[in-house]
Protein backbone atom coordinates (compact mmCIF):
# COMPACT_ATOMS: atom_id res chain seq x y z
CA UNK A 1 0.00 0.00 0.00
CA UNK A 2 1.12 3.51 -0.98
CA UNK A 3 0.34 6.92 0.58
CA UNK A 4 1.42 9.75 -1.16
CA UNK A 5 1.75 13.50 0.54
CA UNK A 6 1.52 15.75 -2.38
CA UNK A 7 4.26 18.48 -2.42
CA UNK A 8 2.94 21.29 -4.34
CA UNK A 9 5.52 23.65 -2.10
CA UNK A 10 2.89 25.05 -0.32
CA UNK A 11 4.60 24.04 3.43
CA UNK A 12 6.76 22.64 5.21
CA UNK A 13 6.29 18.69 5.12
CA UNK A 14 8.45 17.76 7.02
CA UNK A 15 6.43 16.93 10.38
CA UNK A 16 3.31 15.51 8.21
CA UNK A 17 5.99 13.39 7.01
CA UNK A 18 7.23 11.63 10.23
CA UNK A 19 3.91 11.37 11.77
CA UNK A 20 2.56 9.52 8.85
CA UNK A 21 5.55 6.88 8.27
CA UNK A 22 5.16 6.72 12.33
CA UNK A 23 1.92 5.88 11.56
CA UNK A 24 2.40 3.43 8.93
CA UNK A 25 4.77 1.33 10.69
CA UNK A 26 2.31 1.07 13.48
CA UNK A 27 -0.89 0.22 11.89
CA UNK A 28 1.19 -1.73 8.55
CA UNK A 29 -0.10 0.79 6.76
CA UNK A 30 2.00 0.50 3.89
CA UNK A 31 4.65 3.26 2.62
CA UNK A 32 4.33 6.77 2.80
CA UNK A 33 6.23 9.34 0.29
CA UNK A 34 5.92 12.67 -0.27
CA UNK A 35 6.18 13.72 -4.21
CA UNK A 36 5.10 16.12 -6.92
CA UNK A 37 5.38 13.14 -9.44
CA UNK A 38 2.08 12.98 -10.97
CA UNK A 39 2.75 9.39 -12.27
CA UNK A 40 3.24 8.19 -7.79
CA UNK A 41 -0.50 10.02 -7.28
CA UNK A 42 -1.91 8.29 -10.00
CA UNK A 43 -0.39 5.10 -8.52
CA UNK A 44 -0.83 5.81 -5.05
CA UNK A 45 -3.48 3.84 -2.47
CA UNK A 46 -4.01 7.03 -0.68
CA UNK A 47 -3.40 10.65 -0.97
CA UNK A 48 -2.80 13.34 1.62
CA UNK A 49 -2.97 17.28 0.12
CA UNK A 50 -1.37 19.44 3.31
CA UNK A 51 -1.63 22.74 2.88
CA UNK A 52 -0.26 26.36 4.63
CA UNK A 53 -0.83 29.71 3.49
CA UNK A 54 -3.36 31.75 1.55
CA UNK A 55 -6.26 30.09 -0.54
CA UNK A 56 -5.72 31.66 -3.97
CA UNK A 57 -1.75 30.70 -3.72
CA UNK A 58 -2.79 27.07 -2.72
CA UNK A 59 -5.09 26.46 -5.38
CA UNK A 60 -2.93 28.14 -8.02
CA UNK A 61 0.38 26.23 -6.98
CA UNK A 62 -1.38 22.88 -6.98
CA UNK A 63 -2.43 23.63 -10.15
CA UNK A 64 0.82 24.93 -11.44
CA UNK A 65 2.68 21.93 -10.90
CA UNK A 66 2.08 19.77 -14.60
CA UNK A 67 -0.34 16.99 -14.58
CA UNK A 68 -0.47 16.78 -10.21
CA UNK A 69 -3.85 18.30 -10.44
CA UNK A 70 -5.32 15.95 -12.69
CA UNK A 71 -3.33 12.90 -11.45
CA UNK A 72 -4.89 13.78 -8.11
CA UNK A 73 -8.44 14.45 -9.11
CA UNK A 74 -8.53 10.87 -11.08
CA UNK A 75 -7.10 9.07 -8.28
CA UNK A 76 -9.69 10.42 -5.87
CA UNK A 77 -12.93 11.47 -7.92
CA UNK A 78 -11.98 8.71 -10.59
CA UNK A 79 -11.04 5.72 -8.78
CA UNK A 80 -12.16 6.22 -5.33
CA UNK A 81 -8.88 6.70 -3.26
CA UNK A 82 -9.27 7.65 0.44
CA UNK A 83 -8.30 11.22 0.44
CA UNK A 84 -7.35 13.59 3.55
CA UNK A 85 -7.15 17.03 3.22
CA UNK A 86 -5.13 18.94 6.38
CA UNK A 87 -5.40 22.82 6.81
CA UNK A 88 -5.94 24.71 3.65
CA UNK A 89 -5.99 21.18 1.51
CA UNK A 90 -8.88 20.58 3.42
CA UNK A 91 -10.53 24.50 2.25
CA UNK A 92 -9.51 23.34 -1.16
CA UNK A 93 -12.25 21.00 -0.96
CA UNK A 94 -15.02 23.73 -0.94
CA UNK A 95 -16.46 25.23 -4.11
CA UNK A 96 -15.44 28.49 -3.56
CA UNK A 97 -12.57 30.50 -1.40
CA UNK A 98 -12.84 34.47 -0.41
CA UNK A 99 -9.30 35.04 0.95
CA UNK A 100 -8.19 38.32 -0.86
CA UNK A 101 -10.03 36.93 -3.89
CA UNK A 102 -13.01 34.49 -4.91
CA UNK A 103 -11.16 31.35 -6.30
CA UNK A 104 -12.37 28.33 -6.94
CA UNK A 105 -11.89 25.12 -5.02
CA UNK A 106 -12.06 21.54 -6.11
CA UNK A 107 -15.54 21.44 -5.51
CA UNK A 108 -15.80 18.12 -4.18
CA UNK A 109 -17.80 19.51 -0.52
CA UNK A 110 -19.87 21.62 -1.56
CA UNK A 111 -19.71 25.20 0.19
CA UNK A 112 -17.31 28.68 1.02
CA UNK A 113 -14.01 29.17 2.84
CA UNK A 114 -14.58 32.40 3.91
CA UNK A 115 -13.16 34.53 7.03
CA UNK A 116 -13.53 33.59 10.95
CA UNK A 117 -15.58 36.37 13.03
CA UNK A 118 -16.08 35.50 16.59
CA UNK A 119 -19.18 36.74 18.09
CA UNK A 120 -17.01 37.90 20.90
CA UNK A 121 -14.82 40.62 19.56
CA UNK A 122 -11.69 40.35 22.35
CA UNK A 123 -11.24 36.80 20.44
CA UNK A 124 -8.33 37.24 17.73
CA UNK A 125 -8.07 35.71 14.31
CA UNK A 126 -5.73 33.61 13.48
CA UNK A 127 -7.77 31.23 15.37
CA UNK A 128 -4.47 29.58 16.76
CA UNK A 129 -3.82 26.90 19.42
CA UNK A 130 -5.61 23.89 21.30
CA UNK A 131 -9.18 23.26 21.08
CA UNK A 132 -11.73 21.13 22.00
CA UNK A 133 -13.53 19.28 19.46
CA UNK A 134 -17.15 18.49 19.07
CA UNK A 135 -18.06 15.14 16.87
CA UNK A 136 -20.89 16.02 14.85
CA UNK A 137 -21.13 12.97 13.09
CA UNK A 138 -19.26 8.92 13.10
CA UNK A 139 -17.03 8.40 10.60
CA UNK A 140 -14.00 5.48 10.08
CA UNK A 141 -11.08 8.09 10.49
CA UNK A 142 -12.93 9.03 13.94
CA UNK A 143 -12.69 6.27 15.38
CA UNK A 144 -11.91 5.95 19.56
CA UNK A 145 -11.84 10.02 18.91
CA UNK A 146 -14.65 11.57 21.03
CA UNK A 147 -16.15 15.14 21.97
CA UNK A 148 -13.86 16.87 24.25
CA UNK A 149 -10.39 16.10 22.64
CA UNK A 150 -8.04 18.70 21.96
CA UNK A 151 -6.62 19.27 18.23
CA UNK A 152 -4.01 22.04 17.50
CA UNK A 153 -5.06 25.04 14.97
CA UNK A 154 -3.46 27.32 13.01
CA UNK A 155 -6.17 29.55 10.65
CA UNK A 156 -8.01 32.80 9.83
CA UNK A 157 -10.63 31.31 6.97
CA UNK A 158 -13.42 28.41 7.76
CA UNK A 159 -15.37 26.11 5.92
CA UNK A 160 -19.03 26.71 6.10
CA UNK A 161 -20.05 23.37 4.36
CA UNK A 162 -23.53 23.73 2.12
CA UNK A 163 -24.32 20.33 3.34
CA UNK A 164 -24.52 19.89 7.12
CA UNK A 165 -24.24 16.22 7.06
CA UNK A 166 -20.34 16.69 5.56
CA UNK A 167 -19.50 18.70 9.00
CA UNK A 168 -17.79 16.03 10.51
CA UNK A 169 -16.85 17.81 13.33
CA UNK A 170 -16.74 21.61 15.21
CA UNK A 171 -14.72 23.80 17.65
CA UNK A 172 -16.06 26.63 19.62
CA UNK A 173 -14.40 29.85 18.80
CA UNK A 174 -17.18 32.03 20.21
CA UNK A 175 -19.37 30.37 17.25
CA UNK A 176 -18.78 27.17 15.27
CA UNK A 177 -15.60 26.96 13.64
CA UNK A 178 -15.70 23.74 11.35
CA UNK A 179 -12.69 21.31 12.24
CA UNK A 180 -13.55 18.05 10.13
CA UNK A 181 -15.61 17.58 6.61
CA UNK A 182 -15.95 14.29 4.63
CA UNK A 183 -18.50 12.33 2.31
CA UNK A 184 -17.41 9.34 0.42
CA UNK A 185 -13.96 8.37 0.12
CA UNK A 186 -12.71 12.68 0.71
CA UNK A 187 -12.41 13.66 4.60
CA UNK A 188 -10.24 17.04 5.77
CA UNK A 189 -9.19 18.47 8.78
CA UNK A 190 -9.17 21.76 9.20
CA UNK A 191 -6.53 21.30 12.14
CA UNK A 192 -2.99 20.02 11.81
CA UNK A 193 -2.93 15.97 12.92
CA UNK A 194 0.68 15.87 12.70
CA UNK A 195 0.97 18.34 15.25
CA UNK A 196 -2.03 17.30 17.63
CA UNK A 197 -0.60 14.73 19.67
CA UNK A 198 -2.80 11.82 20.57
CA UNK A 199 -5.52 12.38 18.64
CA UNK A 200 -4.07 13.91 15.33
CA UNK A 201 -2.20 10.20 15.34
CA UNK A 202 -4.85 8.33 16.26
CA UNK A 203 -7.00 9.92 13.46
CA UNK A 204 -3.67 9.40 11.09
CA UNK A 205 -3.93 6.08 11.97
CA UNK A 206 -7.62 5.15 11.31
CA UNK A 207 -6.86 6.83 7.58
CA UNK A 208 -4.92 4.56 6.54
CA UNK A 209 -6.67 2.01 7.86
CA UNK A 210 -9.38 2.97 6.17
CA UNK A 211 -11.37 1.60 3.30
CA UNK A 212 -13.50 4.08 2.03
Amino acid sequence: MLTAIIDYESGNLHSAEKAFQRMAAEADGGTVVVTSDADVVARADRIVLPGDGAFPHCSASLRGHKGLHEAMVEAVIGKGRPFLGICVGMQLLATTGHEYEKTQGLGWIGGDVERIVPADGSLKVPHMGWNDLVIDHPHPVLDGIKTGQHAYFVHSYQFHVTDKAHRLAHVDYAGDVTAIVGRDNIVGTQFHPEKSQATGLRLIGNFLRWKA
